[in-house]
């Protein structure tokens, strides 16, 4: 049986001490995080250019470079939450979706599974951001963003691991 003492309840995460037995019989208690999961979209676009963001994270240090995402508000779908975040972070909507898995961010100590998506067909839209999110939208060749994966420019894990699903794909 699993206790759990809350400590910290906020917008995005929950926070308790989880008293577990471990496989080998060991019990513990442990510090985990309670996620509600994200999703992402690898819009790319007829001319093979993909929908990267220049998004500034304060806990991340600073300006990263981001696939669309956001957190899934329950009960959507996660392929809803990627819908609704590449039409209010980057204004486009797509036709087409396809399903590139899953992941789980930090499994340490987080429960939080990320949903990949590709989504083609491309059209624009109106933006709808919230005012936290300091977004710039840019266009880059889909072969320059998975050179920026491999040297170190993109260090954002949704975004890397979304490339390169995503490169699988279509390849």
């Amino acid at each position: 049986m699993q206790e759990r003492k809350p400590i910290y309840q906020g917008e995005v995460v929950n926070l308790g001490l989880e008293t577990v037995t471990l496989p080998n019989q060991q019990v513990l208690q442990l510090e985990v995080v309670r996620h509600p999961g994200g999703a992402a979209a690898v819009a790319l676009d007829d001319i093979d250019q993909v929908c990267l963001l220049r998004q500034y994270r304060h806990a991340g240090g600073g300006w990263l470079w981001e696939l669309p995402a956001g957190k899934i508000d329950h009960p959507e779908s996660p392929q809803h939450t990627a819908r609704r975040e590449l039409q209010e972070e980057a204004g486009v909507t797509a036709k087409q979706w396809q399903c590139l898995g899953n992941f789980l961010s930090t499994p340490g100590f987080c429960d939080e599974r990320i949903h990949l998506y590709l989504a083609q067909t491309l059209s624009q839209t109106e933006t709808d951001r919230h005012p936290d999110e300091v977004i710039q939208v840019h266009w880059i060749s889909f072969e320059q963003a998975l050179e920026w994966v491999h040297c170190g420019e993109i260090v954002d894990a949704k975004t890397i691991i979304g490339l390169l699903r995503a490169h699988q794909q279509i390849a």
